[in-house]
């Protein structure tokens, strides 16, 4: 809004004045370091301020806020300026001590889906790599409300964005998945996963692995609890993005089966070695631009195949895995790269929540 940000210009005036690039950098002084302090102080009182308004029109009841004009497309649009300002971790910590957090947790459950969508975003964004307001969230039933919104929410936009602050909640954090494992959240990955919206399909593909990945007790657990049957139909499916995210499920479900304990049936292995044994034949029938393409995807399914079948694929024969157009380092198939904003504000992990967590034996 107007006003609100940082004197960009000031700043930048005086960032120009002190280097042109033309001349070595020279020594600030005391008085030009002074005003820079002052300016970059100002300007995050400025922001705490802001965000102390916001948590004020936050709390006021929404029919107050219609009678005064206030529409439903304004409080997104104040959500989505909220959003901004916790992109600083220093500012998410904030939330909570200015008054914020509650009623942004209490706009989860809110009339409108585009409010409730909006706030699920800004927890999202809070709770990010942040083990701090991940605890607060916790504290404040935020996880509860969340769960509703994924499980039972009617709008397939809240329920998307609520899986996502779920899954940025309970990442690194013992006690959010060990929360998420009790209240059955594994029951509604695999509603998510009969949905028809493959970003819906896709986030609850790649909370799955992330599960497995923290515990590998839970790979056994999703094979019981009967996610091979869809993952090993995502592995063809149309969406390369869902196709992928199922492929990394099932390549976590067949290094994390403990000894001596198969990652599927013989009946899934069967239909495994069908539809693996069809996409590498389509894979190898493309053109070199498609196959670069499709660097990540020919190496997961070449890991794939050999972890079940214990022999190398068809692509790694036929030579398709390393080709001139991909770039010398292979995709790492078993991680998911950080984005900018995750590798920003990563914390050692707490070693005190370093302990295994059992699996759970949910009933569903």
């Amino acid at each position: 809004m107007e006003g609100m940000g940082p004197d960009w210009k000031g700043l930048l005036k005086w960032s120009m004045a002190n280097s042109d690039g033309t001349q070595p950098a020279r020594e600030i002084s005391d008085e030009e370091r002074r005003w820079f302090n002052e300016a970059m102080q100002s300007q995050f009182l400025d922001v705490i301020k802001r965000m102390k308004e916001i948590a004020l029109v936050m709390s006021m009841p929404v029919p107050v806020l219609e009678a005064q004009g206030v529409t439903v497309e304004e409080l997104e649009g104040m959500l989505e300026e909220l959003q901004e300002h916790v992109e600083s971790i220093d500012m998410a910590n904030d939330l909570d001590a200015i008054g914020g957090l509650v009623p942004l947790l209490n706009y989860l459950k809110s009339p409108h889906a585009g409010i409730r969508s909006r706030a699920a975003e800004v927890v999202s964004t809070v709770v990010q790599n942040n083990p701090k307001s991940q605890q607060q969230v916790l504290d404040n039933q935020g996880l509860e409300y969340l769960l509703f919104n994924f499980t039972k929410d009617k709008d397939i936009t809240s329920r998307t964005k609520a899986l996502g602050a779920i899954s940025s909640l309970i990442r690194h954090n013992k006690a959010g998945t060990a929360a998420f494992r009790l209240a059955n959240g594994y029951a509604g990955l695999r509603d998510a996963l009969s949905s028809e919206d493959p970003r819906f399909q896709r986030k609850a593909l790649q909370l799955l692995q992330y599960l497995i990945q923290d515990n590998a007790k839970d790979a056994s657990a999703a094979s019981e609890l009967g996610f091979m049957h869809s993952l090993i139909s995502f592995a063809s499916n149309p969406n390369a993005d869902v196709r992928q995210a199922a492929l990394h499920c099932l390549l976590e479900v067949a290094r994390n089966c403990g000894d001596g304990e198969e990652s599927t049936t013989p009946e899934e292995t069967s239909a495994l070695r069908k539809v693996l044994g069809d996409r590498i034949d389509e894979i190898s029938r493309l053109n070199p631009e498609d196959l670069a393409a499709l660097k990540e995807e020919r190496h997961l399914v070449d890991a794939l195949w050999q972890l079940l079948f214990h022999e190398p694929s068809k692509l790694r024969k036929e030579g398709l895995l390393g080709l001139p157009e991909d770039d010398e380092t292979p995709p790492e198939v078993a991680v998911r790269s950080p984005s900018l904003l995750e590798a920003s504000r990563i914390r050692p992990p707490d070693v005190a929540q370093a302990k295994d967590v059992p699996v759970l034996r949910l009933g569903i």
